[in-house]
């Protein structure tokens, strides 16, 4: 089931307050505007009603918290997928929850648990947008920017959801080793960590964390915004 909206304050709200009410697995809540889109660590996600694709899927399934970054992940894989066949394109995986395009930030996917323990998985696309704020226009970009051409965002739509609902369904070790082949962030790029911490990326370990070489050894970097040097 999907549920349209023209305007809300974040899809991932109204899924949620859906998901307390008994939705079932795969109920979408899609909008053309968000008026307080959220991104990871509170940070906010432009959502203008200027092309962006907006929505949030309800998943029931049997999870620990533990396994959140993995589904966040499949995530990221289902997204690429779905955009790279939509409109031709090669995407790229930046750990934990970034698509880029370019170098540049297409969509970015969160997960939450709800309080009766769905899942509510944001996702967040840049489509039709020709612009941005200022403060964004080196670092994010839209399928219309790259393309030179409008799409279609009900059948990107349709893809992406029957791309994350089918990625959702599988194991932590399969995610890990397609998230590791599809992403150039996962071994041997130079990056920073919220300008805290330097080091030459070294995959990924059990649970999905990401492993950094540094100075003084590898660290273990379990949440944070990952950015080439």
């Amino acid at each position: 089931m999907i549920v349209r909206l023209r305007s809300t304050t974040s899809t991932m709200f109204d899924a949620a307050a859906l998901a307390t009410r008994g939705r079932p697995h795969g109920t979408v809540v899609v909008a053309d505007e968000q008026t307080g889109g959220i991104g990871r660590h509170g940070h906010s996600w432009h959502s203008g009603p200027d092309g962006g694709l907006y929505l949030s899927i309800i998943l029931r399934l049997a999870l620990a918290p533990a396994d959140l970054p993995a589904v966040t992940m499949a995530l990221g894989l289902a997204v690429q997928r779905a955009v790279d066949e939509f409109a031709g394109v090669s995407c790229d995986l930046r750990w934990p929850n970034d698509v880029l395009l370019n170098e540049r930030k297409l969509a970015g996917i969160m997960v939450q648990f709800t309080e009766t323990d769905a899942l509510i998985a944001g996702i967040g696309i840049n489509v039709n947008q020709t612009d941005f704020p200022e403060e964004l226009r080196a670092l994010a970009t839209s399928l219309r920017i790259e393309t030179g051409r409008e799409h279609s965002k009900d059948a990107l739509l349709d893809r992406v959801v029957a791309e994350s609902l089918r990625a959702a369904q599988m194991n932590k070790p399969e995610i890990l080793k397609q998230f590791a082949a599809h992403s150039t962030y996962i071994s041997g790029k130079e990056v920073e960590v919220d300008g805290r911490i330097r080091g030459v990326t070294a995959g990924l370990d059990e649970d999905g964390f990401l492993l950094l070489k540094t100075a003084a050894g590898v660290e273990r970097i379990i949440s944070g915004g990952v950015r080439p040097i």
